[in-house]
Protein backbone atom coordinates (compact mmCIF):
# COMPACT_ATOMS: atom_id res chain seq x y z
CA UNK A 1 0.00 0.00 0.00
CA UNK A 2 2.61 2.14 0.58
CA UNK A 3 4.46 1.57 -2.57
CA UNK A 4 1.51 2.56 -4.54
CA UNK A 5 1.05 5.73 -2.34
CA UNK A 6 4.43 6.50 -3.27
CA UNK A 7 4.55 5.82 -6.65
CA UNK A 8 1.19 7.87 -7.05
CA UNK A 9 2.36 10.85 -6.00
CA UNK A 10 5.92 10.58 -7.90
CA UNK A 11 3.40 9.88 -11.00
CA UNK A 12 1.97 13.53 -9.73
CA UNK A 13 4.70 15.38 -9.25
CA UNK A 14 5.99 14.50 -12.74
CA UNK A 15 2.65 15.37 -13.94
CA UNK A 16 3.11 19.21 -12.24
CA UNK A 17 6.08 19.46 -13.82
CA UNK A 18 5.23 18.44 -17.32
CA UNK A 19 2.23 20.82 -17.34
CA UNK A 20 4.15 23.86 -16.33
CA UNK A 21 6.48 23.13 -19.22
CA UNK A 22 3.60 22.65 -21.60
CA UNK A 23 2.22 25.76 -20.28
CA UNK A 24 5.40 27.60 -20.20
CA UNK A 25 6.72 26.12 -24.22
CA UNK A 26 3.34 26.98 -25.49
CA UNK A 27 2.71 30.66 -24.15
CA UNK A 28 4.30 33.62 -26.58
CA UNK A 29 4.18 36.88 -25.58
CA UNK A 30 3.53 40.02 -27.87
CA UNK A 31 6.17 42.22 -28.33
CA UNK A 32 4.61 45.17 -26.50
CA UNK A 33 3.97 43.17 -23.13
CA UNK A 34 7.89 41.36 -23.85
CA UNK A 35 9.05 45.16 -23.48
CA UNK A 36 6.98 45.98 -20.75
CA UNK A 37 7.33 42.61 -18.22
CA UNK A 38 11.22 43.25 -18.83
CA UNK A 39 10.84 47.03 -18.39
CA UNK A 40 8.62 47.45 -15.72
CA UNK A 41 9.03 44.33 -13.67
CA UNK A 42 11.11 46.03 -10.87
CA UNK A 43 7.93 48.29 -10.66
CA UNK A 44 5.35 45.87 -11.22
CA UNK A 45 3.86 43.82 -7.94
CA UNK A 46 3.87 40.27 -8.30
CA UNK A 47 -0.23 39.93 -8.14
CA UNK A 48 -0.17 42.73 -11.05
CA UNK A 49 2.69 40.59 -12.94
CA UNK A 50 1.48 36.83 -12.48
CA UNK A 51 -1.83 38.15 -13.73
CA UNK A 52 0.17 39.46 -16.77
CA UNK A 53 1.12 36.51 -17.56
CA UNK A 54 -1.83 34.56 -17.34
CA UNK A 55 -3.55 36.67 -19.41
CA UNK A 56 -0.97 37.53 -21.77
CA UNK A 57 -2.28 34.90 -24.53
CA UNK A 58 -5.49 36.51 -24.60
CA UNK A 59 -4.36 40.30 -25.24
CA UNK A 60 -4.63 40.21 -29.20
CA UNK A 61 -8.27 38.95 -28.99
CA UNK A 62 -9.32 41.29 -26.35
CA UNK A 63 -7.43 44.26 -28.70
CA UNK A 64 -9.31 42.85 -31.20
CA UNK A 65 -12.57 42.86 -29.74
CA UNK A 66 -12.00 46.22 -28.33
CA UNK A 67 -11.40 47.90 -32.10
CA UNK A 68 -8.92 50.80 -33.54
CA UNK A 69 -10.94 53.43 -31.49
CA UNK A 70 -10.71 51.78 -28.50
CA UNK A 71 -7.58 50.89 -28.44
CA UNK A 72 -6.52 54.68 -29.66
CA UNK A 73 -8.48 56.07 -26.45
CA UNK A 74 -7.22 53.46 -23.45
CA UNK A 75 -3.78 54.15 -25.12
CA UNK A 76 -4.03 57.87 -24.64
CA UNK A 77 -5.33 57.16 -21.44
CA UNK A 78 -2.53 54.69 -20.01
CA UNK A 79 0.02 57.41 -21.42
CA UNK A 80 -1.92 60.21 -19.14
CA UNK A 81 -1.27 57.76 -16.32
CA UNK A 82 2.85 57.56 -16.92
CA UNK A 83 2.29 53.36 -17.70
CA UNK A 84 2.12 53.15 -13.96
CA UNK A 85 4.03 49.93 -13.21
CA UNK A 86 5.12 49.17 -16.92
CA UNK A 87 2.02 49.71 -18.21
CA UNK A 88 1.03 49.25 -21.78
CA UNK A 89 -1.86 48.73 -24.32
CA UNK A 90 -1.20 44.86 -24.72
CA UNK A 91 -0.90 44.52 -20.87
CA UNK A 92 -3.52 46.38 -20.21
CA UNK A 93 -5.74 44.13 -22.69
CA UNK A 94 -4.28 40.84 -20.48
CA UNK A 95 -5.44 42.07 -17.18
CA UNK A 96 -9.17 42.79 -18.90
CA UNK A 97 -8.87 39.51 -19.67
CA UNK A 98 -7.82 38.13 -16.73
CA UNK A 99 -10.51 39.94 -14.15
CA UNK A 100 -12.89 39.85 -16.97
CA UNK A 101 -12.47 36.11 -17.13
CA UNK A 102 -12.97 36.02 -12.97
CA UNK A 103 -15.42 38.35 -12.58
CA UNK A 104 -18.04 37.30 -15.31
CA UNK A 105 -17.20 33.28 -13.48
CA UNK A 106 -17.95 34.45 -10.23
CA UNK A 107 -20.56 36.51 -11.18
CA UNK A 108 -22.58 33.65 -12.90
CA UNK A 109 -21.62 31.25 -9.95
CA UNK A 110 -23.60 33.68 -7.62
CA UNK A 111 -26.45 34.55 -9.86
CA UNK A 112 -27.35 30.93 -10.34
CA UNK A 113 -27.49 30.80 -6.27
CA UNK A 114 -29.56 33.49 -6.22
CA UNK A 115 -27.13 36.45 -4.73
CA UNK A 116 -28.33 39.62 -7.30
CA UNK A 117 -25.77 41.51 -4.75
CA UNK A 118 -22.73 40.01 -4.96
CA UNK A 119 -22.76 38.29 -8.92
CA UNK A 120 -23.49 42.63 -9.39
CA UNK A 121 -20.17 43.65 -7.57
CA UNK A 122 -18.08 41.02 -9.36
CA UNK A 123 -19.50 41.34 -13.07
CA UNK A 124 -18.45 45.64 -12.11
CA UNK A 125 -15.37 43.96 -10.71
CA UNK A 126 -14.65 41.89 -14.08
CA UNK A 127 -15.95 44.92 -16.78
CA UNK A 128 -14.22 48.12 -14.33
CA UNK A 129 -11.46 47.11 -12.21
CA UNK A 130 -8.56 48.13 -14.64
CA UNK A 131 -9.86 51.09 -15.52
CA UNK A 132 -10.20 52.43 -11.85
CA UNK A 133 -6.73 51.63 -11.90
CA UNK A 134 -5.79 53.76 -14.21
CA UNK A 135 -8.18 56.50 -13.57
CA UNK A 136 -6.61 56.51 -10.44
CA UNK A 137 -3.60 57.07 -11.82
CA UNK A 138 -3.94 59.82 -13.79
CA UNK A 139 -5.44 61.74 -10.67
CA UNK A 140 -2.59 61.16 -8.08
CA UNK A 141 -0.19 61.86 -11.46
CA UNK A 142 -1.64 65.07 -12.28
CA UNK A 143 -1.53 66.18 -9.02
CA UNK A 144 2.00 65.50 -8.62
CA UNK A 145 2.64 67.16 -10.96
CA UNK A 146 0.80 70.11 -10.92
CA UNK A 147 2.36 70.40 -6.92
CA UNK A 148 5.51 70.02 -8.45
CA UNK A 149 5.49 72.84 -11.41
CA UNK A 150 5.57 75.98 -9.45
CA UNK A 151 9.00 74.93 -7.53
CA UNK A 152 10.01 73.43 -10.82
CA UNK A 153 10.07 76.67 -12.54
CA UNK A 154 11.18 79.04 -9.67
CA UNK A 155 14.39 76.67 -9.71
CA UNK A 156 14.71 76.68 -13.19
CA UNK A 157 14.41 80.57 -13.10
CA UNK A 158 17.15 80.82 -10.45
CA UNK A 159 19.52 78.70 -12.97
CA UNK A 160 18.88 80.15 -16.34
CA UNK A 161 19.04 83.99 -14.85
CA UNK A 162 22.77 82.27 -13.49
CA UNK A 163 24.04 82.35 -17.11
CA UNK A 164 23.34 78.28 -17.78
CA UNK A 165 21.49 77.49 -21.59
CA UNK A 166 17.43 76.93 -21.11
CA UNK A 167 18.63 73.20 -22.10
CA UNK A 168 21.22 72.86 -19.99
CA UNK A 169 18.90 74.41 -17.26
CA UNK A 170 16.29 71.92 -17.59
CA UNK A 171 18.81 69.14 -17.78
CA UNK A 172 20.40 70.68 -14.36
CA UNK A 173 17.25 70.71 -12.53
CA UNK A 174 15.44 67.82 -13.63
CA UNK A 175 18.18 65.90 -13.01
CA UNK A 176 17.82 67.09 -8.59
CA UNK A 177 13.31 65.86 -9.06
CA UNK A 178 12.21 63.41 -8.83
CA UNK A 179 8.49 61.79 -9.68
CA UNK A 180 6.44 61.84 -12.87
CA UNK A 181 7.33 65.66 -13.91
CA UNK A 182 11.24 64.64 -13.70
CA UNK A 183 10.47 61.73 -15.79
CA UNK A 184 8.54 63.96 -18.48
CA UNK A 185 11.42 66.74 -19.01
CA UNK A 186 13.88 63.66 -19.22
CA UNK A 187 11.59 62.65 -21.88
CA UNK A 188 11.51 65.50 -23.59
CA UNK A 189 15.28 66.40 -23.63
CA UNK A 190 15.75 62.65 -24.78
CA UNK A 191 13.37 63.67 -27.98
CA UNK A 192 15.49 66.99 -28.71
CA UNK A 193 18.73 64.66 -28.32
CA UNK A 194 17.06 62.88 -31.47
CA UNK A 195 16.67 65.71 -33.48
CA UNK A 196 12.97 66.79 -32.36
CA UNK A 197 12.75 70.44 -32.20
CA UNK A 198 11.96 72.02 -28.98
CA UNK A 199 8.24 73.29 -30.26
CA UNK A 200 7.40 69.54 -31.83
CA UNK A 201 9.05 67.96 -28.28
CA UNK A 202 7.50 70.51 -25.88
CA UNK A 203 4.00 69.84 -27.59
CA UNK A 204 4.60 66.17 -27.10
CA UNK A 205 4.85 67.15 -23.42
CA UNK A 206 1.25 69.11 -23.06
CA UNK A 207 -0.01 65.84 -25.58
CA UNK A 208 0.94 63.60 -22.97
CA UNK A 209 -0.07 65.39 -19.67
CA UNK A 210 -4.00 66.56 -19.57
CA UNK A 211 -3.14 69.71 -17.34
CA UNK A 212 -4.04 73.01 -17.32
CA UNK A 213 -0.80 74.22 -15.71
CA UNK A 214 1.45 72.11 -18.06
CA UNK A 215 -0.48 73.80 -21.11
CA UNK A 216 0.33 76.70 -19.52
CA UNK A 217 3.55 76.72 -19.29
CA UNK A 218 4.43 74.83 -22.79
CA UNK A 219 2.37 77.76 -24.65
CA UNK A 220 4.04 80.49 -22.55
CA UNK A 221 7.23 79.01 -23.69
CA UNK A 222 6.13 79.10 -26.87
CA UNK A 223 4.54 82.72 -27.01
CA UNK A 224 7.97 83.87 -25.27
CA UNK A 225 10.05 82.18 -28.83
CA UNK A 226 7.72 83.53 -30.65
CA UNK A 227 7.71 87.00 -29.47
CA UNK A 228 11.71 87.22 -28.05
CA UNK A 229 10.01 88.05 -24.47
CA UNK A 230 12.85 87.27 -21.72
CA UNK A 231 12.80 83.50 -20.72
CA UNK A 232 13.03 84.17 -16.75
CA UNK A 233 10.28 86.63 -16.59
CA UNK A 234 8.19 84.20 -18.23
CA UNK A 235 8.59 81.47 -15.99
CA UNK A 236 8.64 83.49 -12.71
CA UNK A 237 5.63 85.33 -13.80
CA UNK A 238 4.25 81.75 -14.65
CA UNK A 239 5.13 80.50 -11.54
CA UNK A 240 3.10 82.99 -9.85
CA UNK A 241 0.32 82.75 -11.91
CA UNK A 242 -0.08 78.63 -10.84
CA UNK A 243 0.29 79.14 -7.06
CA UNK A 244 -2.87 81.75 -7.74
CA UNK A 245 -4.32 78.99 -9.17
CA UNK A 246 -3.47 76.41 -7.29
CA UNK A 247 -4.89 78.92 -4.15
CA UNK A 248 -8.39 79.38 -6.02
CA UNK A 249 -8.88 75.49 -6.83
CA UNK A 250 -7.80 74.43 -3.28
CA UNK A 251 -10.91 77.31 -2.29
CA UNK A 252 -13.36 75.90 -4.38
CA UNK A 253 -12.22 72.30 -3.01
CA UNK A 254 -13.14 73.28 0.21
CA UNK A 255 -16.08 75.27 -0.79
CA UNK A 256 -17.62 71.93 -2.18
CA UNK A 257 -16.53 69.92 0.40
CA UNK A 258 -18.31 71.46 3.32
CA UNK A 259 -22.03 70.68 2.17
CA UNK A 260 -20.65 67.05 1.50
CA UNK A 261 -19.85 67.19 4.99
CA UNK A 262 -23.28 69.31 6.45
CA UNK A 263 -24.77 66.33 4.83
CA UNK A 264 -23.07 63.39 6.37
CA UNK A 265 -23.27 64.96 9.58
CA UNK A 266 -26.83 65.88 9.41
CA UNK A 267 -27.49 62.23 8.05
CA UNK A 268 -25.75 59.86 10.02
CA UNK A 269 -23.85 61.57 13.34
CA UNK A 270 -26.99 63.76 14.68
CA UNK A 271 -29.63 60.56 14.20
CA UNK A 272 -26.84 58.47 15.88
CA UNK A 273 -26.00 60.69 18.58
CA UNK A 274 -29.87 61.50 19.38
CA UNK A 275 -30.48 57.56 19.81
CA UNK A 276 -27.34 57.33 22.07
CA UNK A 277 -28.32 59.99 24.02
CA UNK A 278 -32.21 58.80 24.65
CA UNK A 279 -30.71 55.18 25.42
CA UNK A 280 -28.65 56.50 28.06
CA UNK A 281 -30.96 58.67 29.35
CA UNK A 282 -33.84 56.07 29.04
CA UNK A 283 -31.47 53.11 31.10
CA UNK A 284 -30.16 55.31 33.50
CA UNK A 285 -33.90 56.72 34.63
CA UNK A 286 -34.35 52.90 36.39
CA UNK A 287 -37.75 52.35 34.62
CA UNK A 288 -38.72 48.89 34.85
CA UNK A 289 -39.67 47.82 31.35
CA UNK A 290 -41.75 44.56 32.86
CA UNK A 291 -44.10 46.91 33.71
CA UNK A 292 -44.49 48.22 30.56
CA UNK A 293 -44.67 45.03 28.64
CA UNK A 294 -47.28 43.49 31.22
CA UNK A 295 -44.84 41.17 32.25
Amino acid sequence: MALLLALLMAVGVCGIFAGIRMYRAEAKLPGDLVLALEVGSTRTGAVDSLVDRLGMRYAPAVLRLMGPKQVAKYRRRIDLAGNPGGLTIDRYAARRAVYGFLGGVGGLLFLVQGNVVMALLLFAFGAFWTEVGIWSAIRVRKDVIERTLPDFLDVLAVVVSAGLGFRQALDRVASRYEGPWADEIRITLRQMDLGMSRRQAFAELRRRNDSEQVAMFVTALQQGEELGAPIVDTLVSLAKDMRRTDAQNARRKAARAVPKATMMITTFMVPATMLLLGAGLLLGSGTDFGTLTGE
